[in-house]
Parts: C-alpha cells; structure tokens; sequence
C-alpha cells in the first residue's frame, strides 16, 4: 500500500505543478482565464473537451451501472454518438457567436443573444445549482477511490481536501489553461488503465471477450436485453433518455463555455469527428462491470466493480496506478467546474445582474475569490452532508438540458423572443423539480428531463409566437 500511496499523491501533486506551471508566462485576464485566450488548437480542445466529460463516472459509475443494471447502461454509448453529431453542427455556431461579441460564458449567449441581462442571470443561477452538486459528485468520488485504493491507508475526506486544495491552486493562477494541461496527463493515465483492466481481466478469468459474454448470457440470460436488472428502464426510457441526453449535452455551462477557447469554428467540427474515440474506453469499462458480476457476485456496492475487479486480480502498485487516474480523472473536470461556477457567479450573476458598471479587473478579482467559496461549499457537502444535494444532482443534467431550445432557436429561429425563452425555461425547471423531487422519475416510462424538455420547447415556441422579438437572431442568421 506504500507504493500505491506514493503513485497517487505523486501524481496528484505532478498534476497539480503542470497545472500552476501552465499559466507562468501568460497575463491572467478574463479572457486568458477563462477561455484561454480562444487559442486553443484541435489536441488541446479534444483533450480538454474529453477531460471535462470523462470523470470519475468512467471509472465507478459506468461499471457500476453495467455491473447492477445491465442493458440499461448501453445508452451511455449511444447519447455520447449523437451528441457528438449535434456538437458538429452546433459548436461552430456558437464559437462564432463567442468570437464576434467577445462571449466567455454560456450566459453571455443568452445576454447577447436576447438582450436580457434578466434572462442571463437566470441561466448563471440555474447552471450554479446544477454544477455544485456535480462538483460535489467528484469530490466524493476522488475520495472513495483514493481510499479503495490505498486499502483504507488513506481516508476519503484526507484526499477530497488535499486534492482540492491543490486543485484550487492551479485553477487560480492558470485557468482553462492549466486544466488543459493537466487534462494530458489524465487522458493518458486513464487509457492506460481502462485499456489493461478492459483488455486484460476478460482473458485472465475466461481466455477472451467472446467467452466471457458467453458466461454472462448463461448465467444471467437477462442482463443484456432491456430492461436488464432493472425494473422500469426499458426501450421507452432508454430512447427518452437518449435525446434528453444526446441533446442536452453541450447544454452544461462549462463544456458550454468550453467552445469558446478554440482558436477557429473548424477546430469544434474536427473535434467532432474524433470525439467518438473516446466511446472505446467507456466500452470497455462495461466489459469490466460485466467481468466483475460474474467474478465477484456479490458485491454490496455495485460503484466498486471496477477497483474491486482490479483489487483482486494486479498488484498493489497498479491499483495505485488506477487510483492515480482516478484522481486526476476527478481532478481534471472538478477545475473546470470550479472556473466556470465562479465566473457564472462574478461576471453573470453580481456583475451583469447587480453592477453592469465593474471593470474587467474587479471581476477577475471576485472570479478568483469564488473559486475558494464554489470549492468550500462542495467540500462541506462532500463531507458532512454526502445526501443533502442527491435532488439536486439528480436534477441537474436536466435541468441544464432545459437551456436547449433557447440556445437552438436562437441560432435558427428569427421569430424565437426572450419571452419565450423565458417562460419557456422556467417551465421545463418548475415540471423538473416537480417530478424527480416527487419521485416521479420515470414519469409515463419516460424520462423526466425529457417530458420536460418537450414541454419547454412547446412553450417557448407558443409565447414567442404570442409576443414581439427583440434578439439578435437576424443579426446572427446574416453573419453581421
């Protein structure tokens, strides 16, 4: 345990250095802060982009779910394709936008776009409370892999806060750009892992792929074929969640905000050509879930298949190894996270809603101040309140998807208002917080993000009609 413990804090704090290193020599303005100076080329924004999507997920909760669910966990794969694809006619739209207006934030769309600073601040909040308990998500999962890890050696809360206090540190002095960095070593280390674990333990407990899904089927002839091991996800949910997934996808603030640190619209279409590359290792995370249930049974924490399954069959060192990844996996989308809440927070919420007159400067200053604040508050959660935010987390992929038909039809639609947009938002939030707070979740065999979805865009469409427009759509059809 020694050697694991060495590989991962050693990692933890090389990543950490790369990160502070990044922005030595580079002047730290909003812009270079924020998105980089929009300099970024195709192997930076791919590995940015994949570090900010790929988290800790990757390595507990998707062979969790192919471990306790399985069929189910297929769309996974199948929303990340079709995001892929909406993202090549999408992001190119949306960085021009950036571009021509000087844009840093997903709000500040929403602000140009339909001159709301009332509409601007609404989206900063909600995007707010659907990024601190994802942030909390990977605070709680850096922690419980550390610890899994290091045998006990080292306790969960002891890594969540060095971790992050290290996090934290490069996030301040380089911005996306020290993320950028530290997102090289991240995607080479969790490769490497999934690539050893995914290829190797199929053949090590049963001579290969084929006759370990063989085992799977005659143990458990149900497993893949929906709705698996569950009870409600089948073809209606999976499809339902698909899109809202699928559509949604680039609808998180900070992969949101992420398109505008690409040097030109060209880099975000080639960045959707060889995204779907990473599709591999999530493949073969399921086939360490599917690995662990027929090796490991009975596991009472289904999150654990993956570090159990490699516990069990490689050294001490290499869990360390996987630990590593696993915490620079979090590490990477936890910076992210941090600078772009901390900028919704300055620049969207205080800045454009309170004090349109503060200077570029004091925002910087006060989005270097809530980068502690955002990072304190997940820390306490993480820590002594772990299922206080469990509706909010579950809300929140929904309800940044709801941010959809106002970013879509604002790019394609002349007759789309604020208005609409506007009530049309709200709508989808209120229908939401209803249905997943009241445990209605899936409603009608559906998705509730998605039955949200399709009301707010209802909506948004009715009152738009209803009322007069005031945006810049035909400013942004004609490319003026």
């Amino acid at each position: 345990m020694n050697a694991a413990l060495v590989i991962i804090f050693g990692t933890i704090l090389f990543s950490s250095l790369l990160g502070i290193y990044a922005g030595r020599k580079v002047k730290m303005n909003l812009e270079n802060w924020t998105v980089g100076g929009r300099r970024f080329g195709i192997i930076i924004i791919w590995l940015l982009m994949a570090g900010e999507i790929y988290t800790t997920f990757a390595f507990l909760g998707a062979s969790g779910w192919a471990y306790s669910k399985g069929a189910p966990s297929f769309y996974i794969l199948i929303y990340g394709a079709l995001a892929y694809t909406v993202s090549f006619f999408l992001l190119p739209e949306i960085w021009k936008i950036g571009k021509r207006y000087g844009l840093h934030t997903q709000p500040d769309f929403f602000i140009k776009i339909y001159r709301s600073r009332t509409l601007g601040v609404l989206v900063a909040l909600i995007g707010v409370c659907s990024i601190v308990p994802y942030l909390q998500l990977q605070l709680s999962g850096l922690g419980f892999i550390v610890e899994v890890a290091s045998n006990g050696a080292f306790s969960s809360h002891s890594a969540m806060v060095i971790a992050f206090i290290l996090t934290c540190a490069f996030v301040y002095t380089s911005g996306i750009r020290g993320t950028a960095w530290v997102a090289i070593v991240k995607d080479i280390m969790m490769i490497v892992a999934v690539s050893v674990v995914g290829i190797g333990v199929p053949y090590l407990y049963f001579g290969g792929f084929g006759k370990m899904f063989r085992s799977l089927i005659a143990q458990r002839p149900h497993h893949l074929v929906l709705p698996g091991a569950t009870q409600h996800m089948d073809v209606l949910w999976v499809m339902s969640t698909v899109l809202l997934t699928g559509l949604g996808f680039y609808m998180w603030p900070h992969v949101f905000g992420s398109a505008f640190s690409a040097k030109s619209a060209k880099i975000m279409k080639r960045n959707a050509i060889i995204m779907p590359f990473y599709q591999i290792p999530i493949l073969l995370v399921f086939v360490v879930g599917f690995t662990a249930l027929l090796v490991i049974p009975d596991l009472k924490n289904s999150d654990l298949a993956f570090l159990a399954l490699v516990k069990k069959t490689y050294p001490s060192w290499f869990l360390g190894f996987v630990g590593a990844a696993g915490a620079v996996t979090a590490m990477v989308p936890s910076s992210v996270l941090v600078l772009f809440s901390s900028t919704l927070l300055a620049k969207n919420v205080y800045q454009a809603g309170f004090n349109p007159s503060a200077s570029e400067e004091r925002v910087m200053r006060l989005s270097r101040f809530f980068v502690f604040v955002i990072t304190a508050a997940a820390l306490v959660f993480a820590l002594f309140f772990p299922s206080a935010l469990v509706n909010l987390l579950l809300m929140g992929y929904d309800g940044v998807s709801q941010f959809l038909p106002g970013v879509v039809l604002g790019l394609c639609w002349r007759r789309v208002t604020r208005s609409g947009v506007l009530w049309g938002l709200l709508t989808g939030i209120v229908i939401v917080a209803i249905l997943v707070s009241g445990r209605h979740d899936p409603f009608l065999g559906m998705n509730a993000g998605f039955v949200a979805l399709v009301v707010n865009s209802l909506v948004t469409v009715v009152v738009s009609l209803l009322t007069k427009p005031l945006h810049l759509g035909r400013e942004v059809n004609q490319g003026k």
